[in-house]
Parts: C-alpha cells; sequence; structure tokens
C-alpha cells in the first residue's frame, strides 16, 4: 500500500476518521476519481485537490464524525467548481463521505491499494539510491537489483524488492512480465550483459514495455555497434531508450536525473493505462 494509506490504518487503531473519496467528476476537476483523504477530528490525511472544494468536504466530514449511534453514518456530497466555491475548475465532483472505525480496516486495504506499475532498476549507485527514493513514492512495484552485497539501504517499504544476482544479468530470467527496466550498474560490461539478456527476453517473450539504459549517445553508439554485431535488428534497437529521462531536463546531479527518469516512466504508464481504456 501507499505511505498515506498506512499512515491512515495507523491513525485508525486510535481514533474514528471519515473518508472522503471522489467517485466521479463531470468536466474539469483538480484530482480523479479514486482520490481521497482522511478527516480526523483535528488532522487530515491525503488530499482530494485543496481549495474550497477540500474546505466544504472537511467541514461536512467532521459534522459526520459527531453523529453517535450505531449505524455509520455516509453520504455523497456534490459540488460545482464555480464561482461558489471561488474556483475557477468549471467542472463538477461527486465525493462520498464515509465513517471509518478499526473494523474497516481490512476492507481499507484492499480499496486503497494502488495498481502498482512493476519496474525493475538494476543498479545501487548514486543515480540508483536516488532514483529508489522517488519511486518508492510513485505508484511503483519496485524490484532493485545489484551484483555487489551492502548496496541497499534498510527500512524500504514493502513495494520495494532488493536483490543480490551475481552475476546480475542473471536475474533478467525471473522479472515479472510487464516490466520496465532500467539499467545503471555500476560498470558499463555490467550494463552491456544485462541489455543483452533484456533484448533476448524481449525477442522471445515481448513482455517488457520499457527498457531503459543511463548514458549518453556516444555509449549508446558504442553499444549499438555491438549488439548489431550480436544480430539484433534496427527495430529490436529501437525499444531501447537511450539516453534516458524526459528530454529537456538540464543537469547530472542524481536527484535531477531521477526525477527526469523517474517522469518518463510515468509517461509510459500513462501511455499503458489509455491503452488499457480504449
Amino acid at each position: 500500500m501507499s505511505p498515506l494509506a498506512e499512515l491512515l490504518l495507523a491513525r485508525l487503531a486510535n481514533e474514528s476518521a471519515v473518508l472522503v473519496q471522489v467517485q466521479a467528476t463531470e468536466g474539469s476537476a483538480p484530482r480523479d476519481a479514486g482520490a481521497w483523504m482522511a478527516v480526523f477530528a483535528g488532522s487530515l490525511v491525503g488530499t482530494i485537490g485543496g481549495g474550497h472544494l477540500e474546505f466544504e468536504a472537511i467541514d461536512r466530514a467532521r459534522a459526520l464524525l459527531k453523529i453517535e449511534g450505531t449505524v455509520k453514518p455516509s453520504e455523497m456530497m456534490r459540488l460545482a467548481l464555480g464561482p461558489s466555491l471561488g474556483q475557477c475548475c468549471g467542472g463538477v465532483v461527486h465525493l462520498l463521505l464515509e465513517h471509518l472505525t478499526e473494523a474497516d480496516t481490512p476492507e481499507l486495504r484492499r480499496r486503497l491499494d494502488v495498481d502498482r506499475m512493476p519496474v525493475v532498476l538494476f543498479g545501487g549507485g548514486h543515480v540508483g539510491h536516488a532514483l529508489a527514493d522517488v519511486l518508492a513514492r510513485l505508484p511503483v512495484a519496485l524490484h532493485w537489483i545489484d551484483s555487489r552485497e551492502g548496496i541497499f539501504p534498510a527500512g524500504l517499504p514493502a513495494h520495494v524488492v532488493c536483490e543480490h544476482s551475481e552475476p546480475v544479468q542473471a536475474a533478467v530470467k525471473n522479472l515479472a512480465p510487464g516490466s520496465c527496466v532500467l539499467i545503471m550498474s555500476f560498470s558499463h560490461a555490467e550494463d552491456l550483459d544485462v541489455l543483452i539478456q533484456c533484448l533476448a527476453r524481449q525477442r522471445k517473450e515481448q513482455d517488457l514495455p520499457y527498457i531503459g539504459l543511463i548514458g549518453s549517445k556516444t555509449k549508446w553508439a558504442t553499444f549499438r555497434h555491438r549488439l548489431e554485431a550480436r544480430g539484433y535488428s534496427a527495430e529490436e534497437l529501437a525499444h531501447v531508450t537511450c539516453p534516458i529521462g524526459v528530454p529537456g531536463i538540464e543537469g547530472k546531479e542524481p536527484e535531477v536525473i531521477a526525477l527526469a527518469v523517474a517522469a518518463q516512466l510515468l509517461q509510459v504508464r500513462a501511455v499503458s493505462l489509455s491503452s488499457l481504456r480504449a
């Protein structure tokens, strides 16, 4: 689950709350269906977009918290985002407000769990650590792999799985289908070994939607020449993204690279979700 969902469940062990969740939207709205916040007597977890929309929902949620009885209250709210709310989005948001107690924890775990994109990160260097930190906060199930011992930090969330693999490329055959692969090991030789295994798997299974390789255009030109010598076609090599990251973001600091790469992965995820809805 996301850190926010885990925080909500932990808080519910001590006090009740009202879950405010976007059920549907019409026109322009600050958040999409599924967005939520939990309103406690004196604090909040999550957000449905801020502004007067959120203020109205919080006021109503706290009124529901004060209702006593054996039946837990719930209700729908329809809020038009126009002049009356001081928001210019112009759309309509439909909210479901539900009173929650600790007894609702099992059902909430199911409802609030996100559909995480499987991402495999080869490499635990400076950029790898910065990227893992960013991806751990996103709707990503991260599989982090390195050939060296003692690389991974302690205290990672449950949706980040670490693996020591020697040789590192041996892990490719066991990757989850549909994984987006990022290759940034400590050496060019390891990078090439992992990439070769990924391309071999893609040739056979066609189940790695994104293969990204860190490096310059010069590095990719060298790798391309070696891969062509191994019989990989231009079409197969076009499946590799190198350099990685959203174009136009300058800077070589690990954190800058991490943000650019994470943004590119979110673009890949958006395309994938759009194709599923089509």
